[in-house]
């Protein structure tokens, strides 16, 4: 199992780059299944489903996020977990684009 969690990059604004160059690339190159961390990689709540639902559009054999009950008090990365509520919706939304990728191909 590969995981792409992001890079370090010279942008400050965000914890890390999520590099979806490397799920394709990783993909060609390795027989092993290759999931996505887009809280990881980019550090900020708002941005984990596009990054998620990205991360599967490029070709990304699964996704793990952070989820908390209420990010607003984790111990540690809490602005980049996603509230139960959220998750289920991510949840649906990777669903309803595996569909639609299917349809593509």
């Amino acid at each position: 199992l590969l995981c792409e969690r992001g890079i370090r990059t010279f942008e400050k604004a965000y914890r890390n780059t999520l590099d979806l160059n490397a799920v394709a690339i990783l993909k060609e190159k390795s027989h092993l299944p290759v999931i996505v961390d887009p809280s990881h990689g980019v550090g900020i709540r708002r941005f984990v489903e596009p990054m998620a639902l990205a991360g599967v559009m490029a070709g990304a054999d699964g996704v793990i996020v952070e989820i908390h009950e209420e990010p607003e008090k984790a111990i540690s990365d809490g602005q980049q977990s996603l509230t139960i509520e959220e998750a289920n919706i991510l949840y649906k939304n990777v669903r309803a684009i595996l569909k639609a990728k299917r349809q593509l191909i």
